[in-house]
This record gives structure tokens, sequence and C-alpha cells, in this order.
């Protein structure tokens, strides 16, 4: 039975040294209590709390970081089944997996391919995790030659082999950027742990069921190896989700600590639509790293698309600040536009005004992260909040027509807002896609 917050603080040093990360023990025993922390992060708990302490205050699934410095990522740690319980805090890692195979004038090409596949949605910047070195030669030294290409994305690696012999010489080159080694089996598990844990790597495991993959993690801990990935992978894309499922329900209810790991699952399938179905599926059904051949940009935003939608926490919308933006090369004569602070709305907004060629203003109102329609609904978006946000210094002095522009789908309020500010009130299209025609026809009409 897992242990309460006070009960875990009881056996803490009580120091209130700070070096886990918290500002005083009873904060950290709550993250333990919640399984956001680990004990490990304590310097100074004593044995015997320790010895207490493992089994019920471990996160369920372990993080674990692949790769070093500023693009490095961190998979597992997550404490729910459902999104909507809590949140879910780690995006996979989206990994492309190259040959080593491929000559070197096409290896330089699928790299730079791979290095443009950055995007910016709502504001952030989103885009692949990793780089995954296949060793489909089989021999040593194309591995290493592709690996040392790929070093210069400066991605994270995977290196994908199961010969001893060509890890060792890619991890000779590549080690300090602690690459993730993919995958021990239950015939090389031994070579790859002591590889494993000589240069501080993670290292996959896979095996063909659960219950061998169970065993087999218990093994390489026991080797040495704290950070594992568990390859789920199955023959078929159900099994393959039937997998990420069960390996995430029995290590988040029965707390069994063998599948305690974050999960990696590989598209498979030589037709790209495919491909993409199985890797949003499996983004969608907690893999922690979803492995892919493909590199077109087509292929590859829709899925980053939708790990942001699903790893953004529902109890915290994506806000943007409350002011007034500038589009283009705006006059005092320029149209004001009224939306909400919610992201997506914004961006959808900015994007359309940007697209009619119309210099603009778009006053953003604090609706705490809400759309139009909802924050217009829980009174968040009204005659009065808006018309304190005309009256804010330096909204009123960027413009001087005295008129601002609210979306279709508030006309209602209209009137009031006319009489609470004392501007002209103009009454929008109902969806953005109306506004580039609006400005050009109704504005400059």
């Amino acid at each position: 039975m897992a242990l309460k917050a006070l009960d875990i603080y009881k056996l803490l040093p009580k120091t209130n040294c700070k070096q886990c990360g918290s500002p005083t023990c009873l904060a950290f025993a709550m993250k333990l209590a919640q399984k956001q922390a680990s004990l490990d992060q304590c310097p100074d708990v004593s044995e015997a709390a320790r010895a207490e302490l493992e089994g019920s205050a471990a996160p369920p699934i372990r993080l674990v970081t692949v790769g070093s410095g500023e693009r490095r990522f961190e998979v597992g740690n997550e404490t729910v089944m459902f999104r909507h319980e809590e949140s879910f805090y780690h995006p996979p890692a989206l990994g492309i997996i190259v040959g080593d195979d491929m000559d070197a004038s096409a290896l330089r090409e699928r790299l730079a391919a791979i290095s443009r596949l950055r995007f910016v949605r709502v504001g952030t910047e989103i885009g692949v995790g990793a780089v995954a070195i296949d060793n489909a030669s089989g021999e040593p030294e194309p591995f290493l030659s592709a690996v040392k290409a790929a070093q210069s994305l400066d991605l994270p690696l995977v290196l994908m082999s199961r010969k001893p012999a060509s890890l060792q010489a890619a991890l000779a080159a590549c080690a300090q950027q602690r690459p993730l080694i993919h995958a021990a089996d239950k015939d090389n598990w031994q070579a790859l742990a002591t590889l494993a844990k000589e240069h501080k790597c993670p290292l996959a495991v896979a095996a063909s069921n659960l219950d061998d993959l169970s065993a087999l993690s218990e093994s390489v801990k026991g080797a040495g190896v704290e950070d594992i990935i568990l390859d789920v992978t199955a023959e078929g894309e159900a099994d393959t989700l039937q997998a990420l499922t069960a390996a995430r329900r029995l290590a988040l209810k029965k707390h069994l600590r063998s599948l305690g790991y974050p999960a990696l699952a590989r598209a498979q399938g030589d037709d790209p639509f495919e491909n993409l179905g199985q890797c949003c599926a499996y983004v969608a059904k907690y893999a922690g790293i979803v492995l892919t051949t493909l590199y077109q940009p087509e292929h590859i935003l829709p899925i980053l698309t939708l790990r942001q939608n699903i790893y953004t926490d529902p109890r915290k919308p994506i806000q943007v600040e409350s002011k007034v933006y500038e589009i283009g090369a705006v006059t005092p004569d320029s149209p004001l536009l009224i939306t909400t602070n919610f992201s997506l709305t914004y961006y959808t907004v900015a994007g359309e005004v940007e697209a009619s060629r119309v210099p603009a203003y778009i006053g953003v109102v604090d609706t705490e992260g809400t759309s139009v329609l909802t924050a217009f609904a829980s009174d968040k978006l009204t005659s009065e909040s808006i018309a304190s946000f005309l009256k804010a210094d330096g909204v009123g002095s960027r413009v001087r027509h005295r008129k601002v522009i609210i979306p279709g789908f508030i006309a209602a309020m209209s009137g009031a807002l006319r009489e609470e500010s004392g501007w002209e009130v103009m009454v929008g299209p109902r969806e953005a896609s109306g506004i580039s025609k609006y400005l050009k026809t109704v504005w400059r009409g």
C-alpha cells in the first residue's frame, strides 16, 4: 500500500537542504507520494528509511534521459492512464530511422532533410527528437561512419544494432552524447548490458511478449543498468497497442517494477500512410519513444501536432500574453480586432490577418486561456472586460479611429460594449477564415 505524504515525511531527514530540487522536505514528500520524484534525489536519507520507502515512493515508471545538452529528452515518470485524471508530462520523442547501408551522398541528403523537421505551431517550436542509425549493413565500419555523420545534427542518437562489435565501435565515438542502445534480447543482453553500464547509456530491451520482456528487464537491471527502455513492438499494430497499454497498466495499477520503464514502439510498413497511422496510434497510447522511417514534412507534422495536443495539460491551456499585437506595418488608421488569449485562437486569427495583407492590431483580452465562445459563455469575455481593455494605457493611443472589430459569435454584446467604451463596435465574421475578406471589403470599403 502506498504511503501518504506525511508518512513519507516522517522518514525523511527534515533538513530542508533543497538539494533534491524541492524547497522543503515536506514538499519533496508530497512529490514522492504523487510518484513525481525519486528517493535517489535525497542525499541524506538513512538506509533504514530508504529500505522502507523504496517500494512505495519510487515513481511507477522510471524517468529516463536520452542524449546530453540542450537537445536531450526525458521520457517516463507518468502517473495516470488517462489525461483527464491528471496530465501526461513527458511527450514521446519521435525518432527518424536511417540505415547505414545508404551511400554517402544519400545519407547526407537524408540527414539534411531530418535537420529541417522543425515547425512552429501556436507559438511553440516542435520537431523530431532523435535520429536512429540502423546497422542494416551488419558491419561495424558503415555503422560508425553513419553515426559520425548523424552527430552533426545535434540530436540524441539511437544506436540500432544487436551486434556488440558494431555498438562498441559507435560508442567509442559518441558515448559522451549518451545515446540509447537498441536493443538487448535474450541472446545478447549480457554483452549489451556491459556496454551500457560501462558507457553510462540507457539500454532498450526487446522480447516477443511482456512476460519475457519483464524477465529481461530484471536481468539487465541486475547487471547494473538502471535506465531501461522497453521495446514492445509486436508483429502488428494491434498487438503493439495492446502491449503498450498492458505495460502501462501493469506498471501503474499493479506496481510491477520490471515493467516500470518508458516504452518504445517502431512503426513498420512501407506504405507511408500506414506508417503514419501507426506513429499516431503509438503517440496516443503511451509510447515514450516512437521510431519511424518517415522523414517528409507532410508526414511528420501531423504526428507532432497530435503529440502537442495530447501532451498539453488540459488544466492549463496554452496562453499568449494579454496585450495589443501588431501584424504588418500598422498605422494609427489600421483596424483593431479583439480576440482571446487562448493560443490556438490567437495564432489562427493572426495567421488570417497576415494572409489578408491588411496591417492590423489584434487586441488580446485575458480570458484565462479559453476560446471566444467558451469565454463568452463563462462570462470571461464580457462587454466590461473588453471596455476595460480598450481603456487601458497603450490601447487607445495606438489608433485614432475609435473603431473596434469583435468576433461575430459575440455580436450580442455590441450595444453594451458601445455604451461601456464609447467606441464604434463593428461585428466581424464568426469564423477566422472570413477575416481576410472582411478586412478587404467591409473595413476598407
